[in-house]
């Protein structure tokens, strides 16, 4: 069962997809009718999920459960990454690989590698104060303080 994001608790558990690339507004519009769609039939062991979605940046998507009203199961979960794996393919981008960082230069967002990002650390194109998008947040909580951060306030600190 959709509800707007805003409605949700604080303690929601989230999860974070970010994209290769930046998506197209038409992209973006289609990719948002899919996943209103998608949630209004999302449920677990038969139960309605309340949950949401926000889209950022034309690069990022959320997805939000209310886990108060009823948790996400495996099966659920399964369903969601079955979703966003479809997702991929209709865009032709990568919205699991883990292992990549997006993060701010100025008011474009970068998306690279973790190697890439190492090197551009090594070669201060990147600092301590450049801000990371921390998609190991795990609630809307957590969303809300830490998803945007200066790097050395989140797991990319290790690298500096």
């Amino acid at each position: 069962m959709y509800v707007p994001f805003e409605n949700l608790p604080e303690d929601s558990r989230i999860w974070i997809y970010q994209s290769n690339r930046k998506f197209s507004d038409a992209e973006f519009a289609e990719i948002e009718t899919s996943l209103q769609s998608f949630l209004e039939q999302w449920a677990a062991h038969g139960t309605s999920l309340e949950s949401s979605y926000l889209l950022k940046y034309n690069r990022f998507i959320i997805i939000a459960v209310n886990q108060e009203v009823q948790a996400a199961t495996g099966c659920s979960i399964d369903a969601s990454v079955e979703f966003i794996q479809a997702l991929e393919q209709k865009y032709t981008v990568d919205l699991l690989d883990k292992m990549n960082v997006t993060f701010k230069l100025g008011e474009h967002i970068a998306h690279k590698t973790l190697i890439d990002f190492k090197k551009m650390v090594k070669d201060k194109a990147v600092t301590e104060n450049t801000v990371v998008f921390n998609n190991l947040v795990n609630t809307i909580e957590e969303f809300n303080e830490s998803w945007e951060v200066p790097a050395i306030d989140s797991w990319h600190s290790r690298f500096f």
